[in-house]
C-alpha cells in the first residue's frame, strides 16, 4: 500500500472517530440537563417545610396617654350592644386560643373609661383593650388588677364569674375589647388611686400571660373590698351590665 493512500484512510478513520465523540458527548449532555431540571425528594421536603412557615408578625408600639377628662386613654372605647360577640376570629378566647396567638403586650393598647356622670361618685369604668399590631391574636379570660403602681399595688380584683361570655375573644388589627370595672361596693378597706395595674391572663385559668401593665385611669378613684372586674368580651354593653346597677 502506497503511502498517500494510507494517509488518506487514516484521516477517514479520524473523522469517523470524532464524529462519534461528539454524537456520545451531546447525549450525555441531555441526560445531565434533564436530571438537573427534575426534582429530587429532598427538594421536595424543602419546599415543604418552607411553606409550612408562620409569618412573622410587625410589633405596634402601644398608644397610652394619662388621664384626659373622663377617659385614660386617648381612643376612649364606645359602647357596644348587650351581647357578647366572639370579635372578629373563629378560635381562642375563653380558654383554647386555636391556630390564633395569645396577643403580645407590645400589640396592646389599653384605655379606661369613666361611666359615671357629672357630680356622681366615680365607681363605674370601662377598660379597653385594642389590637395595635399586625396580626390577629387572643386575649384570654380577664385581666388581672391590682391597685396602684406594680411596685406597691394592692390586692388582686376579684372577677365576676358569670361574666364569662363562653366565646372566643379573637381580635384582629384594630379591633377592641372590654372588661368592666366596679371600684367599690362594701365600703371596707378603702384605698384611693389614679392607676392600675394590669396583667394579661395566660392560656390557662389563673396564669400570667404578660408582665406589670400600668393603666392610668381618668381620675382619684376610692375602691373598695366590692371592686370588681369582668371578662373580656367585644360587647361593652354586656360586661357594663354587670356593674352599673351597682
Amino acid at each position: 500500500m502506497n503511502t498517500a493512500v494510507r494517509k488518506n484512510r487514516e484521516r477517514s478513520r479520524s473523522a469517523k472517530g470524532w464524529k462519534s465523540c461528539a454524537v456520545g458527548a451531546a447525549a450525555i449532555g441531555a441526560m445531565l440537563a434533564s436530571t438537573a431540571c427534575e426534582p429530587s425528594a429532598a427538594d421536595d421536603a424543602a419546599d415543604s417545610t418552607a411553606s409550612g412557615r408562620p409569618s412573622a408578625t410587625s410589633p405596634a408600639k402601644p398608644g397610652s396617654t394619662g388621664p384626659t377628662g373622663t377617659t385614660g386613654s386617648a381612643t376612649p372605647g364606645s359602647t357596644g350592644s348587650a351581647t357578647p360577640s366572639g370579635g372578629s376570629g373563629a378560635t381562642g378566647g375563653g380558654g383554647g386560643g386555636g391556630a390564633v396567638p395569645a396577643c403580645a403586650a407590645e400589640d396592646l393598647s389599653f384605655g379606661t373609661t369613666l361611666e359615671d356622670g357629672k357630680g356622681e361618685v366615680p365607681k363605674h369604668l370601662l377598660i379597653t383593650v385594642t389590637n395595635a399590631g399586625d396580626e390577629r391574636c387572643v386575649v384570654h379570660h380577664y385581666p388581672h388588677l391590682f391597685l396602684g403602681d406594680y411596685a406597691e399595688a394592692r390586692y388582686p380584683i376579684d372577677v365576676y364569674e358569670d361574666s364569662d361570655p363562653k366565646a372566643p375573644v379573637t381580635l384582629a388589627p384594630g379591633d377592641e375589647a372590654y372588661a368592666a370595672l366596679l371600684a367599690s361596693g362594701v365600703p371596707m378597706d378603702q384605698y384611693e388611686t389614679n392607676t392600675i395595674t394590669l396583667l394579661l391572663h395566660g392560656r390557662e385559668l389563673g396564669s400570667d400571660g404578660s408582665g406589670p401593665i400600668g393603666v392610668d385611669l381618668p381620675r382619684t378613684v376610692a375602691f373598695d373590698d366590692g371592686a370588681r372586674v369582668t371578662y373580656w368580651t367585644t360587647a361593652s354593653g354586656f360586661a357594663l351590665d354587670f356593674i352599673m346597677s351597682s
